[in-house]
């Protein structure tokens, strides 16, 4: 048996979740792995056969999408050749983490498709959505990876599709403490920005895992660091709290090792703002906007928010059994 595992290269999650999935696939078949897009920063062991420029966004500095950026990074050309030159016929099972290549190619080509990823848990009305409606936005996470079945992944199990988070080995097998600091994955803010608001809480210390910077660099109490993966794990399985955006899987690893969590969502961003209205229904504290009273946010979460709890049980096994029984 044959398998295409096919992950959207926009973001770290879905790389981090296919690091459990295709060791645990590699059992019972071979897996080809095809990755698209250009703003990931965690690395996959095994060799990756197909890669392309794809389709997704890049991260700003202020708080939302670069859309000059991410219309320059566009190559639509490319991305239907691409499509079009696909050849699916070895596979006997796709597998799609919310990769557009992959899935618009076996649309065509009238092949099943796997949805193994977060945002099919949006297929379901009953996903935690904001207090607006977002057409456009729903219409892409319905027709950006188009999948014939789906096996999805939310904070709770709002449909039977969906299950909890995958929580990655390397997580489950940390000894978490607290030693006192807060860990810091904005993407879409400056490191300058984030220093500017931090720095105003200097009894605090700060690990802030930037993607805007190569080498590391500290400003008083505000540790800056490239995006690492094995360092950003230490950081969190030691922290006190995470602050971060309106993404999937680091929260969900955070509430795991029993962190407390403040989101912001990115602007205009709708699936993480309907991450964050799920994370608020959990107890999680959600701020939408960067203003300039952030300090006295940031004290509030500090000294007067406590931790939720979750149940994230171990479902890796459950899961590919599942997809062996599509």
């Amino acid at each position: 048996m044959k398998i295409l595992y096919a992950i959207q290269g926009t973001g770290n999650g879905h790389i981090s979740r296919a690091r459990d999935f295709i060791p645990a696939l590699q059992q019972f078949a071979d897996v080809d792995i095809l990755i698209s897009g250009t703003q990931v920063d965690v690395s996959l062991p095994q060799e990756i056969k197909y890669k392309f420029k794809g389709a997704g966004f890049v991260f700003g500095k202020s708080g939302g999408v670069d859309y000059w950026e991410t219309f320059k990074s566009l190559h639509l050309i490319d991305l239907v050749r691409d499509i079009y030159k696909l050849d699916l016929n070895p596979y006997d099972i796709i597998i799609n983490d919310f990769e557009p290549v992959s899935a618009w190619a076996a649309k065509i080509k009238k092949k099943q498709v796997i949805a193994l990823s977060h945002q099919s848990s949006f297929l379901s009305k009953k996903t935690p959505r904001p207090n607006f409606n977002d057409a456009f936005a729903e219409g892409i996470l319905k027709h950006y990876a188009p999948s014939t079945k789906q096996i999805a992944f939310h904070f709770e199990k709002y449909d039977e599709f969906i299950n909890t988070p995958i929580i990655r080995k390397e997580i489950r097998s940390l000894l978490p403490e607290n030693k006192g600091h807060y860990t810091v994955y904005l993407p879409a803010y400056s490191d300058k920005f984030l220093i500017k608001h931090l720095a105003k809480l200097d009894k605090i210390t700060w690990h802030v895992f930037s993607k805007h910077e190569h080498k590391g660099f500290v400003v008083g109490n505000v540790i800056v660091h490239p995006i690492h993966n094995e360092k950003f794990n230490a950081s969190l399985a030691a922290c006190e709290g995470l602050l971060t955006g309106g993404g999937f899987e680091a929260p969900a690893e955070a509430l795991f090792l029993g962190k407390k969590v403040l989101s912001i969502p990115m602007t205009g961003q709708y699936e993480q703002a309907c991450n964050a209205e799920a994370l608020r229904r959990l107890g999680v504290p959600v701020v939408n906007h960067i203003e300039n009273d952030f300090s006295t946010t940031l004290h509030d979460w500090i000294y007067n928010q406590g931790v939720v709890s979750v149940d994230f049980p171990d479902n890796l096994d459950e899961v590919v059994k599942k997809i062996f029984s599509i």
